[in-house]
């Protein structure tokens, strides 16, 4: 029984993959690969010579089973066009498959655009939301951003160039003019990694090009409005009614009212 390796490959750059990619790419017996010309440029540049077949959206249904009869007889590899297999690609089926059929299935991590683009950006990362492209149709996207309006964590996108300016359009109308780090062409000649806000990103990129991970703030929480004066006066004299200490009124109150627990404890042991 093989084991289905799950290859990261470059986003643009050939030096950024491991040394274990190459070796696992130059040993397995068979490469299902996303386009076998982008694929074979990387495993002439490497001087490998595995034999590949495709395996892409409109393929899947037909190569399944010729993948799994050749996990039966070794190892196979997985990859992308460029970055973790996987992800925004058909091979999620095929691990389902492997698994199914008792195969290993292993990770060899490595490059990831939107990992690269969250850890680039300057927005929080300890949690994010990645929802891969944005829908194609208007009224889909704005359905989707809808659903993710009052989310805190920071949200990844990946969208293409003839498709940005109206994606930042909607994000602005439904998002409002939040924080934004716009990544494109990463690892490239040409990277750019831009940041502002919405609505400044409409107009730097007026004729966009190239592929863009959209890395946005989410959405702020609220900060309580601190209780006025009186009506903390009118808590503490409550509560002091009812025997509390004022060391109790002043560690309840200032969870409550947005004031400073020694302020009000001034306060308590004043009317004390």
């Amino acid at each position: 029984m093989g084991t289905l390796h799950l290859v990261a490959t470059p986003i643009g750059n050939l030096e950024d993959i491991s040394a274990r990619a190459l070796r696992i790419l130059g040993q397995v017996r068979l490469i299902a690969a996303e386009d076998t010309r982008v694929t074979h440029k990387l495993l002439t540049h490497y001087g490998i010579r595995t034999r590949q077949v495709s395996y892409f959206e409109h393929s899947k249904l037909s190569r399944v089973d010729q993948i799994l009869h050749e996990l039966d007889e070794g190892d196979v590899a997985l990859v992308s066009d460029a970055g973790t297999p996987g992800l925004n690609d058909p091979g999620y089926e095929l691990v389902r498959a492997a698994l199914r059929a008792g195969h290993r299935v292993s990770p060899v991590p490595g490059p990831a655009a939107a990992v690269a683009a969250l850890v680039t950006s300057g927005l929080p990362t300890d949690s994010f939301l990645y929802l891969g492209y944005l829908p194609r149709k208007a009224s889909d996207r704005r359905t989707a951003l809808g659903r993710v309006v009052d989310l805190p964590y920071t949200l990844v996108f990946l969208e293409s160039p003839h498709r940005l300016t109206a994606s930042f359009g909607d994000l602005e109308s439904i998002l409002g003019d939040r924080p934004v780090a716009v990544a494109r062409e990463l690892t490239k000649l040409h990277e750019e990694i831009w940041r502002g806000r919405l609505r400044e990103a409409k107009l730097h990129f007026r004729e966009p090009r190239g592929e863009f991970v959209l890395v946005i703030a989410g959405r702020e929480k609220a900060q309580p409005r601190a209780w006025t004066e009186a009506r903390v006066r009118a808590a503490i004299r409550k509560r002091l009614a009812r025997g509390a200490p004022a060391t109790a009124v002043a560690a309840e109150l200032a969870a409550e009212s947005g004031w400073a627990r020694r302020e009000i404890y001034k306060l308590a042991s004043a009317r004390g």
